[in-house]
């Protein structure tokens, strides 16, 4: 079951992709995927490695070709459109620039190669740099910009094309953590809240809730939920997303009969009798929180509580009814409560 929040575009707006499919062989990469993205909608593509992330970029970009399946751009099927012919921005993970050229110059080929006049060129160039703080790194190489400087470059590089949809691929991954969450909310508010859809391949989850308006997680090529961050991560689809989505993973408990208790890390807490047994094998500090990791009848569990609270090597755990995850223990699918 794919649980979808889908955005509904007003009439020639925005992406819409219909049955989407990349097969090598007797290979599936995607399977019939089916998403929207509205003008000004940043959507993130999250999933494990091999999962269609790339595929889908890539086949949104005219890099390879469907073996089935629509893609629409502002109501015109794109399909058939070479990658010239779409204009598309991509954004990889590697920068790509020319480590010979100034910052300026590396925006000014691509314009220079399509025949744009010196005047509009310059222009054009100015007004992204300064949109982006490059002003006064336009003489710079890339070897004297820093991780983040360099992405910008980048991200200037493919606003200058003034895209009809924006396509990044992993941009951040080079970055340090640091970083990544500095550069974040100023990506946010460059690319999203204007005309063109955006779509934001990632596998940290962390970057696709900080980043997108929403989330979708495939797996294995297919789509398995669409939706918020805060739906996804409260009412997940099924054990993969609820598994994947969610640092620490969210504790599942073994099956009894067809039923699998699934309990987030942040929801389990002492209680003073009648609980789950359990004993305090090692604690990692995290801040404000500590993981605690236990050991109990049903297996190894996580725990998150505040940094100050101090507990027995032995306890009993509770939960509220409310915070009770179950799943299909064959299918994985969510079911209802008890």
């Amino acid at each position: 079951m794919i649980e979808s929040m889908p955005v509904e575009p007003s009439p020639g707006a925005g992406l819409r992709i219909e049955g989407l499919s990349r097969r090598l062989g007797q290979r599936t990469l995607l399977a019939e995927l089916n998403l929207e993205v509205g003008p000004g909608e940043c959507l993130a593509l999250l999933g494990p490695s091999g999962c269609g992330k790339t595929t889908t970029l890539r086949l949104l970009a005219g890099l390879d070709a469907a073996s089935a399946g629509r893609i629409l751009l502002d109501g015109s099927d794109i399909t058939q459109q070479s990658a010239g012919e779409r204009r598309v921005a991509m954004v990889f993970q590697s920068y790509a620039l020319y480590p010979h050229l100034s910052v300026a110059d590396n925006l000014a080929l691509g314009l220079r190669i399509r025949g744009m006049p010196a005047k509009e060129r310059e222009g054009r160039i100015a007004a992204v740099l300064e949109l982006l703080q490059l002003t006064e790194l336009r003489l710079r190489r890339p070897a004297q910009l820093s991780g983040g400087q360099r992405q910008r470059v980048a991200l200037a590089r493919a606003l200058l094309r003034q895209p009809r949809l924006v396509l990044l691929d992993e941009p951040m991954s080079n970055l340090d953590a640091q970083l990544r969450e500095e550069l974040r909310p100023e990506l946010r508010r460059l690319l999203c809240g204007g005309e063109q859809p955006v779509v934001y391949v990632t596998h940290d989850q962390q970057e696709a809730m900080g980043m997108a308006d929403r989330i979708a997680v495939l797996r294995d090529g297919a789509l398995q939920q669409v939706g918020s961050a805060r739906e996804l991560y409260a009412r997940p689809a099924n054990r993969f997303v609820a598994a994947f989505l969610g640092r620490p993973a969210i504790n599942l408990l073994p099956a009894t009969g067809p039923r699998q208790l699934g309990l987030r890390p942040e929801h389990l807490q002492p209680v003073a009798q009648g609980g789950l047994a359990a004993r305090l094998l090692r604690r990692e500090w995290w801040g404000n929180q500590q993981l605690l990791w236990l050991e109990s009848a049903q297996g190894d569990l996580r725990m998150l509580v505040a940094a100050d609270q101090e507990l027995p090597p032995a306890l009993q755990l509770g939960w509220r009814p409310e915070h009770e995850l179950w799943f299909d223990s064959h299918s994985g699918e969510r079911l209802p409560g008890p």
